[in-house]
């Protein structure tokens, strides 16, 4: 009988033993997680922050090297630029007629294996090439990354005016 319950004591001890390693472990791995989720936020934020910069100097060939090569650029009341060419000829088309001057804010950035996607919202003004005039731009954004060759690109780009249009 001493047997038996020095056996079962023993093997009750060993198996807490393994919870408390298997907590560790899952402890380990949800650090590690965040830890590679902060990073690639990071390089998101980056990216953003890039993106931002090719706006504010009307750089059109910048702006395209920051998307997919089947990335698509979705602009307001606008064609959607589809493709490396097709980007690139629509930030042409944007930059010929106006000139930003913008800030990013990101609210959201939610990353999943090599996709992501982001949530922000800009603030600045426009200047009408045409007429001359500066107006304020206030927009919402969505944006879809994919993880490409270990580098983030803008997969999927749609904004919208968050200020409806003087009629």
């Amino acid at each position: 009988m001493k047997k038996i319950a020095i056996t079962v004591i023993a093997m009750f001890i060993m198996a807490s033993c393994n919870e408390n390693k298997n907590q560790e472990l899952i402890n380990i791995s949800t650090e590690n997680t965040e830890i590679m989720q902060k990073h690639e936020k990071q390089k998101i934020e980056e990216l953003l922050r890039e993106y931002e910069k090719s706006l504010n100097t009307s750089n059109a060939k910048l702006a395209q090297s920051l998307y997919t090569k089947d990335g698509i650029f979705m602009p307001t009341e606008a064609p959607s630029g589809i493709g490396s060419e097709g980007i690139l000829k629509s930030y042409e088309f944007v930059f010929s007629q106006i000139q930003l001057n913008i800030e990013f804010f990101i609210e959201e950035i939610e990353v999943e294996g090599n996709m992501a996607f982001a949530v922000t919202s800009s603030k600045g003004s426009t200047l009408i090439h045409a007429a001359g005039d500066t107006i304020p731009e206030a927009n919402r954004e969505l944006f879809v990354f994919e993880k490409v060759d270990g580098e983030w690109k803008i997969a999927r780009y749609m904004f919208n005016k968050t200020e409806p249009k003087n009629q």
